[in-house]
């Protein structure tokens, strides 16, 4: 079930697994993964886009390999919070993996979190094609962390 917001996202949570974190580009797929206690965020993969049920299919792999129990996508909003046609391509994606997956999807806005990806790789040296093979995936541990610290402060 997709949750507009965070609460309803949180309220829909089962105890005691990890979430998947997912920065939708339009080639490639930023995957990110939390613990169990929902603490910290880790960059895991990053999926090159095919067609749909290829893509979810291998979402849908990672999913049952680690005991997922929520997915969050990163929503491009605009940087005045507008919505876009960047938003329309996730919720629609958010609409498709629903009809797959019986787990609760919640949006988080990813405003800058390439940015800030990019920042972090910057600063620890790292060289331009390393930077470029991991930038989706460590762009969705941006996204993951920063809902994993809401729903933290919202004690779910």
């Amino acid at each position: 079930m997709i949750h507009e917001t965070i609460e309803g996202f949180a309220a829909a949570l089962p105890p005691m697994q990890a979430l998947m974190g997912l920065d939708l580009g339009t080639k490639t797929i930023g995957v990110a993964v939390s613990d169990g206690l929902r603490s910290v965020a880790t960059p895991l993969e990053t999926v090159k886009r095919k067609k749909f049920g290829v893509d979810a299919e291998r979402l849908q792999a990672l999913i049952a390999g680690r005991r997922i129990g929520g997915l969050i996508l990163g929503l491009p909003r605009n940087m005045d919070g507008t919505e876009g046609p960047r938003c329309q391509s996730t919720r629609a994606f958010a609409r498709n993996f629903a009809a797959l997956w019986d787990g609760p999807i919640g949006y988080w806005d990813e405003r800058l979190s390439t940015v800030a990806a990019e920042k972090a790789l910057l600063e620890a040296d790292t060289t331009r094609k390393r930077r470029a093979e991991v930038i989706d995936h460590v762009a969705a541990s941006y996204i993951l962390q920063g809902a994993l610290d809401r729903l933290r402060f919202l004690g779910a």
